[in-house]
């Protein structure tokens, strides 16, 4: 595939590894409608294209995402001030919906495996962007905050599902209700990042790790495991999982993947999965009813 150039983002593909890089360094990669429109994109990218096998998002300069851009001032969170109209979109009835929101929404259909690489600062909309992402690792010096309260809004991006999922009901809340800014080294602590590295050695780190998921599974395989695990976070009985595990056993017993899965471990070889995600991915969800803004 031709590979799509963006306003707001840098975007590359290595060997079955897609890079995205947010790309406002002399605004600290801060958040606007514009990279909005560009990540939701983006990942619509990485899903049609078989040869990415996963996906690694990371900011340029010395921030990951500083939050919104603040350059409206006081009227930057109004939904009726001028620059709302940038929005006008994602507008259902009377509601403007959220744009961070709306990316972690489009993150969490992802079919690809996403890993955050968090190279600095990740406050507001630059920390709950990254909820919906599957690994995070940080630079020693990041640091992260969940902001909203501090700035008499609320927290966004749906990351009252996704937080305290990842890291608990009380660390959230702490977080949430203080809004202070905290160091790498307590949200691994609390189990937000899996882990630190040097900045020099984050990108290589998030490459490795991404290089054990393209080299060895079936991208089919992967896309499925995905969508189990985070679908069925919110599930309200293991019966739920029992009746899409069973299908996607089911199908993907049956797969070329599985017979090529065996057979290379067997014959100690690496593996050549014929299955494409873009052709390939079974539907195991027959109950499943995309949810609607309304």
């Amino acid at each position: 595939m031709s590979q799509p150039t963006f306003e707001t983002l840098l975007y590359a593909v290595e060997d079955g590894v897609a890079t995205i890089t947010l790309n406002r360094p002399d605004k600290l990669n801060a958040f606007t409608a514009r990279m909005m429109k560009e990540l939701i994109e983006v990942f619509d990218v990485t899903d049609a294209d078989d040869a990415v096998k996963a996906v690694i998002v990371t900011g340029a300069g010395r921030a990951f995402c500083a939050g919104a851009d603040l350059s409206s001032g006081g009227a930057t969170f109004d939904r009726t001030s001028p620059q709302a109209l940038e929005r006008e979109e994602g507008k259902v009835g009377d509601v403007y919906r959220d744009g961070g929101g709306r990316v972690t929404l489009r993150i969490y259909d992802s079919l690809k495996p996403v890993i955050a690489a968090v190279n600095g600062p990740a406050v507001g909309v630059g920390a709950t962007m990254q909820l919906a992402m599957d690994i995070r690792l940080a630079a020693e010096d990041a640091k992260f905050g969940f902001v909203f309260a501090r700035r008499g809004i609320t927290p966004e991006a749906c990351s009252s599902w996704f937080l305290p999922r990842l890291v608990g009901m009380q660390t959230a809340l702490e977080w949430c209700y203080t809004g202070r800014v905290f160091p790498a080294t307590e949200a691994k602590e609390r189990g937000f990042v899996r882990s630190l590295h040097a900045a020099e050695d984050l990108l290589p780190a998030a490459r490795v790790l991404a290089r054990e998921i393209a080299d060895n599974t079936a991208p089919v395989s992967v896309a499925l495991t995905r969508q189990l695990l985070w679908r069925m976070a919110g599930a309200d009985h293991p019966m739920e999982a029992h009746k899409a595990d069973s299908r996607a056993i089911q199908s993907r017993g049956a797969s070329g993947d599985a017979k090529e899965g065996v057979t290379s471990f067997l014959e100690k070889r690496a593996p050549a999965y014929p299955n494409r995600v873009s052709t390939d991915l079974p539907d195991i969800w027959p109950e499943w009813t995309p949810r609607q803004f309304r």
